[in-house]
């Protein structure tokens, strides 16, 4: 008779299951530590700066207690001495930062979505280079960008010069190309995004109805990237409003924005009055930043 030899079972004992279960708690303690530490180390300046702009004291490193003196100063000008602030300058730092960022958004937004559309639906020779370069804004660093924009800006002056005898300065103008630059690829990525989730069934349905090519754009495409045009926008305008080095460089006499106004302030000493108005472009910019992410991630 042929005997039945049972497989022996594998029973693992109670200090393997305690180490098992040990190593598991340690795993997901690290997985919820290391966020709350990343966030940390990323928001504790910037909590502290908001934090200081409420302090009672002048100075900025001691805790005197709650105040919003600092921010009725910034709209009122009546500022001592130390503090080297003037309401009239802040505030046409402020138009120019408006200025720029308005128009560089404006323009970067109809170049941008154009490449967008362009690139989604296109099929012409050297896309694929053209798709490369689209990033390339993107990618290079700030300071890179902005020496290469002022040395451009200074071949092309000095040629107009030498043709026109004409002489042309940096200013607003010059801050508004460099700030579009760098806005149309941003917006460029938004809408093709938001244009990679479109169905072109709905474009060729349009076409088979008997819509002209602009009518489709009018009436089909532009409705429903529009929630990507518009957080496009906003991403732009955030940038062009919080820029410091492209603007550093391009800038000419009178045309400083207010993260120039801001960094000339520091020069001085770094007073209350520069925490509140940080933390015054702080909350726009994040409401901005916010909206445009609200409105890239709708579905209808």
């Amino acid at each position: 008779m042929a005997t039945l030899t049972q497989t022996p079972t594998f029973t693992p004992d109670s200090r393997s299951l305690q180490g098992s279960l040990l190593i598991r708690r340690i795993g997901k303690a690290i997985l919820w530590i290391t966020p709350v530490f990343s966030y940390l180390f990323l928001w504790a300046p910037i909590l502290l700066l908001i934090l200081f702009s409420f302090n009672a004291g002048r100075g900025t490193f001691a805790w005197r207690g709650f105040t919003t003196q600092w921010y009725s100063n910034i709209f009122s000008g009546t500022l001592g001495a130390e503090a080297r602030f003037s309401t009239e300058l802040m505030l046409n730092a402020l138009s120019n930062s408006l200025i720029v960022g308005v128009t560089s958004t404006l323009i970067a937004t109809v170049i941008g979505t154009m490449v967008a559309i362009s690139m989604t639906r296109g099929k012409f020779p050297g896309k694929r280079i053209l798709d490369g370069l689209l990033f390339l804004p993107v990618v290079i660093p700030e300071i890179t960008q902005g020496v290469s924009l002022a040395i451009f800006f200074r071949v092309i002056f000095e040629f107009i010069e030498s043709i026109t005898g004409a002489r042309i300065l940096p200013g607003v103008g010059t801050i508004i190309i460099g700030h579009v630059v760098f806005n149309v690829a941003f917006v460029a990525i938004i809408v093709r995004a938001r244009m990679s989730n479109m169905n072109p069934r709905l474009e060729e349905a349009a076409g088979d109805l008997g819509a002209t090519p602009w009518q489709t754009f009018y009436r089909v495409t532009l409705p429903l990237i529009m929630p990507g045009v518009i957080a496009g926008a906003l991403l732009a305008f955030t940038l062009s409003l919080d820029d410091f080095v492209v603007t550093f460089f391009n800038k000419g006499v009178g045309s400083d924005t207010l993260p120039i106004f801001v960094y000339g302030m520091l020069k001085t000493s770094v007073t209350p009055e520069v925490n509140a108005l940080s933390t015054l472009m702080l909350i726009f910019s994040t409401v901005l930043v916010g909206f445009s992410l609200f409105l890239q991630n709708r579905k209808d």
